[in-house]
C-alpha cells in the first residue's frame, strides 16, 4: 500500500530551478532511501515534503490525499516528521524537554510518556542523559535526540535527513541499526543519506538522484551492485 507518494514535483529556490519532475513513492512499512551527490536535490525533496518549501507544479499525497498545499504544522499533524540535517536540535533545552517539544501537537499524555520509553530504549544514551541541556551533548547524542524526537510525534513516515553526518565510523553503524529496528517496529522511512553504500544496504528500494531528477531507481541491493552507483557513489570503477 502506497502511504507517501510525489507526482512530477517541481520545486523552486527563487529562480533556480531545484527539483525537476521527481516522481516516487514510498510504500506502508519500507525504508527508501535517496542518494545523490551535494545539491543533487535530496534535502530539498524532503523539505518540500516537509512543507517547508512549496511545489510549483505536482503532487504530494500521503495516503492518497494531497498534502502539498498544507502548511508545515499540518503536515506534522497526519504524520509526516522530519530529523533534518545538522540536527538542529534545542541546545538550551534538555534532552526531556526536546523530546517533549517533539509531542507539542499531542493530547495524550500517557501515550506520550510511553514513547518517551520507547526512546530511551532505542537509545539509553539519552535516558542517561536526561536532565542534561541539548547543546552539552556529543555529537552523536545530538543525532540520537533529533531522531528521538522525531519519534515523539509518532510518525507514520519519518524523514531522516543525513542521520550519518559528522559522526564516527562506529556511532554510524549504531545509529543504521537503530534506523532498522524504528522500521521493523513498523515506522514508514524516507531516508537522505550520503554514504550510499549503508542507506542502500538498509533500504527496500532506493532512488537515485541527479541535479534535481531521478536517474536510477530499484531495490536498495540491486542499485548496490549496479556499475553506475558504483563508479559514482560507491567509489568503484566500473572493472
Amino acid at each position: 500500500m502506497t502511504l507517501l507518494e510525489l507526482k512530477d514535483v517541481h520545486t523552486y529556490y527563487g529562480n533556480i530551478h531545484a527539483l525537476k519532475g521527481i516522481s516516487l513513492s514510498v510504500e506502508k512499512g519500507e525504508i527508501v532511501t535517496l542518494i545523490g551527490s551535494n545539491g543533487a536535490g535530496k534535502s530539498t525533496t524532503l523539505r518540500t515534503i516537509s512543507g517547508l518549501l512549496t511545489p510549483r507544479h505536482g503532487e504530494i499525497l500521503l495516503d492518497g490525499q494531497r498534502i502539498d498545499h498544507l502548511p508545515p504544522h499540518e503536515i506534522v499533524a497526519r504524520g509526516v516528521l522530519q530529523s533534518p540535517e545538522g540536527r538542529r536540535i534545542f541546545p538550551r533545552l534538555t534532552v526531556r524537554e526536546n523530546l517533549e517539544m517533539g509531542a507539542y501537537q499531542r493530547r495524550d499524555a500517557d501515550g506520550v510518556r510511553r514513547d518517551m520509553e520507547r526512546v530511551f530504549a532505542l537509545f539509553p544514551r539519552l535516558r542517561e542523559r536526561i536532565n542534561q541541556r541539548g547543546g552539552t551533548l556529543s555529537g552523536g547524542e545530538q543525532q540520537m535526540l533529533a531522531i528521538g524526537r522525531a519519534l515523539m510525534g509518532r510518525p507514520r513516515v519519518l524523514l531522516l535527513d543525513e542521520p550519518s553526518m559528522g559522526l564516527a565510523p562506529v556511532l554510524v553503524e549504531q545509529i543504521f541499526d537503530i534506523i532498522q529496528e524504528i522500521n521493523q517496529q513498523g515506522t514508514t522511512i524516507l531516508l537522505v543519506e550520503q554514504n550510499a553504500r549503508l542507506a542502500l544496504s538498509i533500504a527496500h528500494r532506493g532512488y537515485v538522484l541527479e541535479t534535481g531528477r531521478i536517474t536510477l531507481s530499484g531495490e536498495g541491493k540491486r542499485l548496490l551492485d549496479d556499475p553506475q552507483v558504483k563508479a559514482a557513489y560507491l567509489g568503484e570503477s566500473g572493472h
